[in-house]
Order: C-alpha cells, then sequence, then structure tokens
C-alpha cells in the first residue's frame, strides 16, 4: 500500500531525528556552545568600568556601548529561524559562532585602531549582537528537528543551562583576569575557546560536504527545501500562537527585569550585604532548576500526560509562581529571605524552557526556528 505524502514526510522527519548517541553528543555540545555564546555576550559588561576608566567614557557613553549589542541582536531573530529552517540550525550556529568568536577576540585590537574607542566598540557590540541574535531561533529549529518530542524539554531545558553557567563562569573567572592581567585577557580567553569550539564541531560533529553545501545555498540564496514558505497566515490564526508569542514577551520582561535590576535592589536595600552572594546564589540556583525542569517534563509525558498539559503546567510555574516569588522580594525587610525569594523566582523561571520554548517545536516543527524568532523579536 502507497504511503501518502503526510505519512511519507513524517517518516522522512523520524529518520532524519538524531539516536540517542548523537543526541547526548550534540546536547553536550550545545551547552558548551550556549555557555561560550554568555562568556562572549558578557565579556563587554564585565570589562565596562575598566574600559572606562582607560578611554575616559561616562556613564552615557558606556551605556551606548552596552545598549549597542540588543540593537543588533533584536534584528536577526527571524532570520536565523528563517535560515536554520532551511539550512540546518547547526550549520548557522557554527557559522555565526566562528564570526562572533573571532570578533570577540579582536575586540582589544578593534579598541586600539583609532582614537575613536567609542565607534568602534559601539560597531562590534552591534555586530556580536546581529551574529548572536540567530543562536536560540536556529537552536530551536535544530532541535525540533533532530530531538524527539518525548526528549526536547530535557534537551533544551540542558542547553538553555549554559546561559547561566555561562554568566557564572566569566563573572568569576573574568574578575580575576581582569584583576591579574587586565580587561584584554578577559576577550581573548571568551574569543578563543569560542573559535575552539567551533573547529571541535567542525571537525567531529559536521561534514565538510554539509557545510560547504551550506555556505553556497546563502551565497546564491536558493532554496533548500519545497515546503520552506512559512504559512504565516496560517499560523496567526491559530490562538495557540499567540499564547506562545504573548508568553515569551512576559518571560522576557519578567527575566530581564530581575537581570538588570536585581544588584540594584541589593545594593539600596541592603547596603551592608555582600555582592557576591546576590549576584552568584541565584544563578546557581537556576543551572538543576533548568535541568530538572527538562527531566520532569519528559517523565510526565512518558508516564502518560498530554504534551500540551505538560508544557502548560510548565510555563504556570515558569510565569506564575516565579512571579509570586519576585513580588514577594518587595514585602520583607530580612536579606536572607531576599535572597530565597529572588532565587526561587530565577529558578522557576527557567521552567520556561520546558514551557513555551519547546511548545513553539510542538506547535509548528517544520518552521520552529522562524517562528520562536518572531516570537523573540516582540520581547
Amino acid at each position: 500500500m502507497q504511503q501518502s505524502p503526510e505519512e511519507a514526510r513524517r517518516d522522512a522527519a523520524e529518520d532524519a531525528q538524531w539516536s540517542r548517541p548523537e543526541c547526548q553528543a550534540w546536547t553536550g555540545t550545545l551547552l558548551l556552545g550556549t555557555c561560550l555564546l554568555y562568556c562572549a555576550r558578557v565579556s563587554m559588561p564585565i570589562c565596562t568600568v575598566s574600559m572606562s576608566q582607560d578611554f575616559g567614557w561616562n556613564k552615557k557613553e558606556a551605556g551606548i556601548v552596552l545598549s549597542s549589542f540588543f540593537w543588533g541582536y533584536c534584528l536577526t531573530q527571524i532570520v536565523g529561524g528563517h535560515l536554520g529552517d532551511r539550512i540546518g540550525g547547526e550549520k548557522v550556529i557554527l557559522l555565526s559562532a566562528s564570526a562572533w568568536g573571532f570578533i570577540t577576540a579582536a575586540t582589544p585590537l578593534l579598541a586600539h585602531l583609532g582614537s575613536a574607542q567609542l565607534v568602534f566598540m559601539t560597531f562590534s557590540r552591534i555586530l556580536t549582537g546581529l551574529l548572536q541574535g540567530v543562536y536560540f531561533p536556529a537552536l530551536t529549529s535544530l532541535l525540533s528537528q533532530k530531538v524527539r518530542e518525548s526528549e526536547r524539554a530535557f534537551t533544551y531545558s540542558t542547553v538553555g543551562a549554559g546561559s547561566q553557567f555561562g554568566t557564572l563562569v566569566t563573572g568569576a573567572v573574568g574578575s580575576l583576569l581582569l584583576d591579574w592581567y587586565g580587561w584584554q585577557s578577559v576577550f581573548y580567553l571568551s574569543g578563543g575557546l569560542t573559535l575552539l569550539w567551533v573547529y571541535y564541531v567542525y571537525r567531529y560533529l559536521l561534514s565538510e560536504q554539509d557545510l560547504i553545501l551550506a555556505l553556497s545555498v546563502l551565497a546564491q540564496g536558493l532554496p533548500v527545501a519545497r515546503h520552506s514558505r512559512v504559512p504565516w497566515r496560517q499560523l496567526f490564526r491559530k490562538p495557540s500562537i499567540w499564547a506562545a508569542i504573548f508568553s515569551q514577551l512576559s518571560a522576557a520582561c519578567s527575566f530581564f527585569i530581575l537581570l538588570s535590576w536585581l544588584p540594584t535592589f541589593f545594593k539600596e536595600t541592603y547596603p551592608s550585604s555582600k555582592g557576591w552572594v546576590f549576584n552568584v546564589v541565584p544563578w546557581l540556583v537556576a543551572i538543576p532548576a533548568s535541568v530538572l525542569s527538562g527531566f520532569l517534563s519528559d517523565h510526565l509525558i512518558s508516564q502518560g500526560y498530554r504534551t500540551i498539559t505538560v508544557r502548560k503546567f510548565m510555563q504556570v510555574m515558569g510565569l506564575g509562581l516565579s512571579s509570586v516569588f519576585a513580588l514577594c522580594l518587595g514585602h520583607t525587610s530580612s536579606f536572607c529571605k531576599s535572597v530565597f525569594f529572588a532565587s526561587a523566582s530565577i529558578g522557576l523561571q527557567t521552567f520556561n524552557h520546558s514551557g513555551v520554548s519547546v511548545n513553539i517545536q510542538d506547535l509548528a516543527p517544520s518552521c520552529a526556528g522562524v517562528l520562536f524568532g518572531e516570537d523573540r523579536s516582540t520581547w
């Protein structure tokens, strides 16, 4: 009996999925890649004070350099997802990582090209943002095509934990490098490690033929698949798509509010408190919480619970319960309780990795990357 086109397409998608050893190898590699992504991203914030002293920047000029990253970051979300759906997310990640790794390592050299350090640093941060903006949409596209539905939450949450781990590593190691060797060493290390990671992926996980094909597609602008057009009108008629968009927006707002203002809150409310406590403890909690959320999600699905029910439960934890703890921050005068509330809120926010982040892959696996990018561009 001849298969229908839909059944043939489904079988082809299953054949393209990673085996368990391949999935484990790629999960560890992408976890490290996400860690290095954030190492490169937070290198500038860590070095801003020292660079401001060297170049005579005031707070406004330093703020321009720091914010310029997001000027580029918000522009390539949809592009990254679209390219991931067309040529493969792993190839997009590899090509962009090689570029942002080189720019990060070359930042000290760019800073001394001339007297206009502010212009060069702003331009380099915009370019870094453009290149890093493709990472998570391409990652979403990759996992939606290569990972089984029952394992997506754990895989995505494990890879996503690299963001907290990278922030912690750069904060700790970067502070030591600043004291010992100056701000230039932070960029050399994070950029150099990224380039080593790129070489490893190219050498052991990707075939040269596939990468050359991807480059030729990018150069010629040719479609890879016949079904590459995104059905935007059909997608935006679904209430579930709009729910995912608003969930992403809400999750981003709550996360970046805590990321940006938590240090200021503790410094102003508890002037004598130790900075390493409130700057480190919440992010240490977030790493195992992210992995736990993925494990719990996949376990519930394997026990027979409906996928959509599990995704909703994780989202309630990631948005609802985490917001309750965030609100409690403003209603206590105890430093220990404040650290607990902040840690609980940030830790629970990682449950979003097993909620809306993978739910997009469930809703539209063939165009998950570009849809995820569209959601993130609303940030």
